[in-house]
Order: structure tokens, then sequence, then C-alpha cells
């Protein structure tokens, strides 16, 4: 965020707080609209962010063509509905058509599309199609596994809830063969 913005965040946040009956001068409140605009600045850095930078010219020319599987990368994002956060693992996978991409890159992609305003279903997409885009593979699978606490804080109040969300492009969409392996090998135990 610009500074401008980062005061403006500044300004609103002190407003909420006499709004919900806090007084923010007090010891306690007095920097917390500061770190809250910090806050908001890092959560949403995904607005920001330019993917060629990120890859980082990190996609490689690769005679590769079995399933490439990353599981259980956490991820935390912010529910545009209530403006609380989600956060789970997502599990992703590809089949390499002559290219592979850097492995450290599928979590800094997830982080790109998650510190946004999300809804889980979009977020699970948006990866996928970002790396069918990049990679141009045979297939791509995205898995995410998210507990959001606007249905364990407020609303439902189901503490032991969680969604999961899936996209299956190319292969993994058309072949359910491929797509069942991907799933058993998200489904195992890891060391």
């Amino acid at each position: 965020m610009s500074p401008d913005d980062l005061q403006k965040v500044e300004e609103i946040t002190r407003e909420l707080l006499v709004r919900v009956g806090e007084n923010p001068e007090r010891e306690g409140l007095l920097r917390t609209p500061h770190r809250v605009a910090k806050a908001w600045d890092f959560l949403t850095n995904g607005y920001r962010a330019d993917l060629d930078k990120l890859l980082n010219n990190a996609v490689f020319h690769e005679e590769c063509s079995e399933m490439v599987i990353v599981k259980d990368i956490e991820f935390f994002s912010l529910c545009e509905h209530h403006l609380l956060p989600f956060f789970g693992r997502a599990h992703v996978g590809y089949l390499p058509r002559g290219k592979v991409i850097g492995l450290s890159k599928i979590p800094r992609i997830i982080d790109m599309h998650a510190r946004r305003l999300q809804v889980q279903e979009r977020l699970t997409h948006e990866v996928a199609q970002t790396l069918m885009k990049v990679l141009e593979p045979s297939g791509v699978a995205v898995v995410m596994e998210a507990r959001h606490m606007c249905m364990q804080m407020r609303g439902v109040e189901k503490q032991n809830s969680y969604a999961t969300t899936s996209a299956m492009l190319g292969e993994f969409h058309d072949d359910s063969e491929t797509r069942a392996e991907f799933m058993s090998i998200v489904g195992m135990k890891t060391i």
C-alpha cells in the first residue's frame, strides 16, 4: 500500500475502535491503528504481486511427464464476506509436458492468490489456472482444505468444520485414473 493508503487505514481503524465502544487513546490501543494498517498491507500483498517476479525464471525445460505433487502447503487468506481469516492446507499436482517449475514457486503462487480477499472456491481455481498458464502441462490438480473463522466464530459456530475444494484441469479432469492416483497420493501419510 502507498503511505497515503496506510494512513487512511489507520484513520479508519481508529474510527472503528470508537464505533465499537473503545477508546483509541487507551494505552493498549495507542499503536493498534498503525499495527492494523501494516497487517492489512501484508495480508493483501497479493494484489500487488507480480507473477513474473515471483517466478524469477524458475520454469525449466525438462523431459518429464510423470506426476509432480507438492502437498500439505499451509496457506491463509481472508474471507471476502466477513473479512475473517480462513486457513488450511493445499495439495497441488501437475503432469509436466516439457516444463517443470521450481518447487518453492508453487507455495508462492498460492500465497499470491491467497493474500487477497477471497472465497476458497475461487482461490483453488486461480491457483490451478495460473499453473496451467505458466507450465502448459497435460493437467493440474489442486485440492484445498481450510477452516473458516466466519463459520467457527460467528454464524453457525461449528469449530470442527472445514471446507474442501478442488480444481481438476486437463487430464486430471478427463481421466478418472489420473485423478484417482493424485487423490491417493494426497491421502497418503507423510514422513
